[in-house]
């Protein structure tokens, strides 16, 4: 059986790591390959890599590193199904979702290659009398990039094309669930001329996330995982000294208000609580219902999830499986215990017929009614295809239930009143806000992340932020003195 492999220094390491976990093909629930699990000498290995490859990429001028990063998109545009593959048979999602998931991440990519406008300073000429300044922003140094199961392509292109595009190393962690979509990507940009050392592949557990949080040639740590995982890294990463962006758990709300169109919002709630089995960050897993809509919305989403085929993601179907048994297991108790709590199943997915060959690791849509505040199904991120709709009687009491809610990742609303629009916004407390639009993932040019248990750290992914969040300010006083000048003066610089 295959096993792949770490990407250190340009190169697949030699099979060295005796610890190993199995890979499965979720739709069909068969073991595919091995993943190695990096021991601590393997993680120091690959951060000894970047750390020797940064001085020179740091140097290396921004023309060249700009030709890079547009080699790697032309690469990566023309060989998408290659990788749109791979995720699929690791992930489970269907193949038009990872196709989808990596165009978002090219999205960055291509905000990468915008890098001279973006790292441009400020330069004042004569701040005091023949005395100029100016302002640089310069790399931080090698960077850990630790990302979760569910984008396997795109959340690590949140981070590393800015990392790399700003003069940085990075040190790659992708989840072992779906280990082979980052060292593709590792091929490609060796392919595309990246230096050896540049970009680094380490695959593994708590003992890989532990040595790079406390590697003291780490400089920088990006997350993306559960919120106790977050908060873990980021108090981990800044005991030790680092820069940490962690991003964290979500329980996303969507408003409907009763001028909105019921046909549209029921779409958007399918497409934003079903697509990819629910292994968002982003999902709607709440539908807040206000005043008397509730019966019919409730009917139009009933209606709508009923023809969605499920099974393996490469025969066309609508959503694919779980990506483990045991998720699989966990989002199932998750539908007894709000059955055994009293809210309305409106649609059962413990009851699916999957068009797949073997055991795959199938639940099908979910949808509960009448669900209370009080409920696990709603205070608990679930991660799966399981959407739960909670009646309010105004505008108020649904914005109070997201504004108390831990998490604020992301939300929406859908109305045709731009008043309401327009303070939902303005009070809603969270970091991404759609109106009517489910899923409002920022363009590239802006930045990712949301507020509360959402996000530890200050800085957002990608955008400004992430060009900030991979660099440091520099400023620089300058005086060419004549040569008459001189003497000595013990005052303080009068600015004069």
């Amino acid at each position: 059986m295959q096993t792949t492999q770490h990407w250190i220094n340009g190169a697949f390491t030699a099979p060295a790591d005796t610890r190993l976990a199995n890979v499965t093909n979720p739709a069909t629930g068969k073991t595919t390959s091995q993943v190695a699990l990096a021991s601590e000498e393997t993680v120091n290995e690959a951060v000894a890599a970047a750390a020797a490859a940064f001085p020179a990429w740091r140097d290396t001028s921004l023309a060249r590193r700009v030709q890079i990063l547009f080699n790697f998109r032309e690469l990566l545009n023309a060989r998408k199904p290659e990788l749109a593959a791979i995720i699929t048979a690791e992930h489970g999602k269907v193949l038009d979702d990872a196709l989808g998931e990596i165009s978002r991440g090219q999205e960055v990519v291509e905000f990468a290659c915008g890098i001279p406008h973006l790292l441009k300073g400020g330069f004042t000429e004569n701040a005091s009398t023949k005395v100029d300044v100016h302002s640089i922003r310069q790399p931080v140094g090698p960077a850990a990039i630790i990302s979760p199961f569910n984008f396997p392509a795109m959340v690590p292109m949140w981070f590393f094309p800015v990392a790399i595009a700003t003069g940085n190393t990075v040190v790659v962690k992708p989840s072992e669930k779906d280990p082979t979509a980052v060292n593709w990507i590792a091929e490609l940009w060796k392919e595309a001329g990246l230096p050896d050392g540049v970009f680094n592949v380490v695959h593994g557990d708590k003992v890989a996330v532990d040595t790079l949080l406390h590697h003291p040639d780490i400089k920088s740590v990006s997350f993306v995982g559960s919120t106790p995982i977050a908060q873990y890294v980021y108090r981990e990463g800044t005991a030790s000294g680092k820069r940490v962006q962690a991003l964290g758990g979500a329980k996303n709300h969507m408003i409907v208000l009763p001028d909105a169109d019921l046909d549209l919002a029921a779409d958007a709630a399918v497409n934003a609580g079903f697509g990819s089995a629910g292994e968002r960050c982003m999902a709607i897993s709440a539908l807040v219902a206000v005043g008397p809509v509730g019966d019919e919305l409730v009917a139009k989403i009933a209606e709508r999830t009923r023809t969605l085929r499920i099974g393996d993601g490469l025969r066309g179907t609508d959503m694919g499986p779980l990506v483990t048994s045991a998720h699989r297991d966990k989002v199932a108790s998750y539908i007894d215990a709000g059955e055994a709590a009293g809210a309305t199943v409106v649609l059962d997915g413990r009851k699916v017929e999957a068009d797949a060959d073997g055991e795959g690791f199938f639940l099908g849509p979910t949808l509960f009614d009448h669900v209370t505040p009080d409920m696990s199904i709603y205070t608990d991120e679930i991660f799966g295809p399981v959407l739960s709709v909670v009646r309010a009687e105004s505008y108020d009491e649904a914005l109070a239930l997201i504004n108390a809610n831990q998490y604020g990742n992301g939300t929406a609303i859908f109305t045709n009143d731009g008043g309401a629009a327009r303070r939902f916004q303005n009070e809603v407390q969270v970091g991404m806000v759609g109106i009517n639009v489910p899923i409002p993932v920022p363009m590239a040019y802006y930045s990712f992340g949301g507020w509360k248990n959402s996000l530890f750290g200050d800085s957002h992914a990608h955008g400004t932020e992430g060009v900030h969040f991979f660099t440091r300010g520099k400023v620089v006083t300058t005086r060419w003195l004549d040569p008459s000048h001189g003497g000595l003066n013990l005052g303080f610089p009068q600015n004069a």
